[in-house]
């Protein structure tokens, strides 16, 4: 059985150094101009120096008009070429892989950004009035975005990136797509599962036509979109294997959606057991080990050195997906030593105010709440990472998240102001 300091070779013939795959994040950090910043490239560098394998970006986003958040870096003929060179050279001292998450966020585009997003169909999302109501994409709307994909794909390769994952989970637009709830569509692009994946199977067909056959192309794929009537796992077995049989390099497997935080292991189904062994969609992977030969990674929940060496031994994945902990943590080589047991668990103390209030409150609402105020102070943790400043072990939620929410607010009225 493979350990986690093993490499690994993917169809394309790129080889990972070693089993441990630094999950995306989003970040912020790009400047008014949408460009990446110095603080990018000395975030990634510090990432890269860890040890950590590969190193997936956050959503770098195909239209400047619709961004997951303020502070996404876009491509979208606005020039940065430079400052992307900079960030793929700061990313690979190591000598680890880097690749660009290509993403556009459909309805889930703030009404910062955009009071109208686009998505498959005009259904919105009822989440605290954050998203305005989508516009129905137009047949030219969609070949602008999938060309928008593409483009990407070519820049992160020119620009020297060593790789892209293209985002079709968490409810963006991908995701809208394959959902049945969110995509309500009669026409091509909408009704059978053959026609909802069709968007992202042309993204993909058009992505490997930008960047040629040797380049490395992950996926991002929900298990289960975790709400009903929507994107089944089922159906996802069934996307699996055909974006397989497309030529895809790696596929990461994740869940839920913003409505349903399954990334975070709030799944109603079966989350005692998965938090109990930390691997949250362990059990999706092996369905989907059946039906793809591809080399496949899973992402959620992993803190300690024996989980994620017990979810290789299994078989039914090939690499370890870790995300917050790098915020806090960033040297993982004592852990492919097998030197050090683990991550902390901070999520578990994180907390708005009394324990009740905490993760585990039994109230659905104050969990998420709980989980979008982690969310900013996880943030924060990323901006001093990227200021070469220590982490703030500070495990109240309010007061971190409030100062990021105001710097985020003042970036979009940046942003706003340029382009008005």
């Amino acid at each position: 059985m493979p350990k986690l300091s093993d490499p690994l070779t993917l169809p394309c013939g790129a080889t990972l150094p070693n089993r441990l795959l630094k999950s995306a994040m989003t970040e912020g950090l790009a400047d008014e101009h949408d460009h990446a910043t110095p603080r990018l490239a000395r975030l990634y560098q510090a990432w890269s120096e860890g040890g950590t394998g590969t190193l997936v970006t956050g959503n770098v986003m195909v239209d400047h008009r619709f961004l997951e958040r303020p502070g996404n870096v876009v491509i979208d003929h606005n020039g940065g070429e430079e400052q992307l060179k900079h960030w793929a050279k700061a990313g690979q001292v190591a000598g680890n892989q880097l690749w660009m998450q290509i993403n556009h966020p459909g309805r889930q585009c703030q009404k910062v950004v955009s009071h109208q997003p686009l998505a498959p169909s005009d259904v919105g999302i009822d989440l605290a009035g954050m998203f305005g109501k989508p516009r129905p994409m137009t047949e030219d709307d969609i070949e602008r975005a999938i060309s928008g994909y593409a483009r990407v794909a070519g820049v992160a390769k020119e620009t020297g990136f060593s790789g892209v994952q293209i985002h079709a989970a968490h409810g963006y637009l991908i995701s809208q797509f394959l959902s049945p709830l969110a995509n309500r569509r009669q026409d091509q692009w909408g009704g059978s599962l053959e026609n909802r994946a069709r968007f992202l199977l042309e993204v993909i067909r058009r992505c490997r036509e930008a960047v040629g056959p040797e380049f490395p192309i992950a996926l991002k794929l929900n298990s289960a979109d975790f709400s009903k009537g929507g994107f089944s796992h089922d159906e996802s077995l069934q996307v699996a294997a055909w974006v397989s049989e497309a030529g895809i390099d790696l596929l990461e497997i994740s869940g839920g959606t913003y409505e349903k935080l399954a990334l975070m292991g709030d799944q109603e189904e079966g989350a005692a057991a998965s938090q109990a062994r930390e691997a949250y969609f362990l059990d999706y992977a092996k369905g989907i080990r059946d039906v793809t030969s591809i080399p496949l990674a899973v992402t959620g929940g992993f803190r300690s050195y024996n989980a994620m060496q017990a979810a290789l031994d299994s078989g039914a994945m090939d690499v370890v997906g870790i995300a917050r902990p790098l915020c806090m943590e960033p040297d993982v080589k004592p852990l492919l030593r097998g030197e050090k047991l683990g991550f902390r668990a901070w999520e578990k103390e994180l907390r708005i105010g009394p324990g009740w209030l905490g993760p585990n409150s039994p109230n659905r609402t104050l969990r998420t709440l709980n989980f979008g105020l982690a969310t900013q102070w996880y943030y924060q943790q990323i901006i001093n990472l990227a200021e070469g400043k220590p982490p703030v072990e500070d495990t109240g939620l309010l007061r971190r998240a409030a100062k990021h929410m105001i710097g985020e607010r003042k970036l979009a009225k940046r942003r706003v102001a340029r382009n008005s």
